[in-house]
């Protein structure tokens, strides 16, 4: 990193010119992060405390809810402050924590998602082999190596960005520390080698997507011939909230990163990434508790059980 060493901080671009939207656009944040923190902890305490709830897919759920809560802090905290104070300032490795923390539980949050639609997969497409395809041991291995995958590529991605000469100012078109805005500011070559890496990453990425449309293809096929309407609705309503999920995240992300430059606008851009780094976590605890029966029961029997103690 001594490359940049003569930049001691980034200026983030500001949410709103005028105070007001900046105390309006504080509180906002506020409310979408108290949401994030009840809804994600609600889930992980109600899967933690609920042993009947000791299950692969909710296994993977308390996980994804961890991601969640990584991402919406790894972000919303600094621009909350950012807004209060009227200030853009991020230190030199305040950015650089920041980007290794986002580029960790995002990644993490994909390969997670993958995960899960493959257990469903295993539900409905071969329920005979469930057990043995997805016992306590597989799916903690599986954890293990989402989470270990995220963090290897976080390291790899953060410390190559950061390798890099930055001669173009220290103003970033974003309201928190992203790859591409960095990239902007860089004056050397050798940011060819993270261009390298970010082409590898669409790969990967996209080969999980493929993998998640193949998935539910014969998940679809397999519900629609189950013969009761009871069995075909219990089937739907396990999916339905991890295709909402993935459908938002995925949605959200790709064009983000990869919508037409003849539309790309700095309000565009700061809406769309607001969405799928912050409200998409916010909003995951609310899509799988809608439709899944036994994680309303968990989250109401142990909030109201903490209300009876106090």
């Amino acid at each position: 990193m001594s490359n940049s060493s003569s930049i001691s901080h980034f200026l983030l671009l500001p949410l709103a010119d005028r105070r007001q939207l900046q105390l309006l656009h504080f509180c906002l944040f506020l409310g979408i992060s108290l949401a994030a923190l009840l809804g994600n902890g609600l889930i992980i305490s109600a899967v933690a405390c609920g042993h009947h709830l000791h299950t692969p897919m909710f296994f993977f759920l308390l996980n994804l809810a961890l991601t969640d809560l990584g991402s919406i802090l790894t972000t919303v905290p600094k621009a909350m402050h950012n807004s209060l104070w009227d200030t853009r300032y991020i230190s030199y490795t305040g950015c650089a924590a920041q980007l290794f923390f986002f580029l960790f539980f995002i990644p993490a949050e994909y390969f997670l998602l993958t995960i899960m639609c493959y257990d469903r997969y295993v539900s409905i497409c071969k329920p005979l082999h469930y057990g043995t395809l997805l016992g306590s041991r597989a799916c903690a291995h599986m954890a293990a190596a989402a989470w270990a995958s995220a963090f290897l590529y976080s390291l790899l991605h953060t410390a190559n960005t950061f390798s890099l000469r930055l001669c173009h100012g220290n103003v970033l078109g974003q309201f928190f520390c992203e790859i591409p805005h960095i990239l902007k500011l860089s004056c050397s070559k050798s940011y060819l080698r993270e261009l390298g890496l970010i082409v590898f990453s669409i790969s990967l990425a996209f080969g999980c997507f493929v993998f998640i449309v193949f998935s539910y293809v014969q998940i679809f096929r397999a519900v629609l011939r189950i013969p009761s309407e009871q069995g075909r609705h219990k089937a739907f309503s396990t999916c339905l909230p991890h295709l909402a999920v993935v459908s938002l995240f995925i949605s959200t992300g790709t064009f983000s990163y990869l919508k037409p430059p003849s539309i790309s606008s700095p309000s565009l851009d700061l809406a769309l990434s607001v969405l799928y780094s912050v409200v998409a976590p916010a909003l995951n605890p609310l899509i799988y508790s809608l439709r899944n029966q036994e994680l309303k029961a968990a989250v109401w029997r142990l909030m109201t059980g903490w209300f009876c103690k106090h």
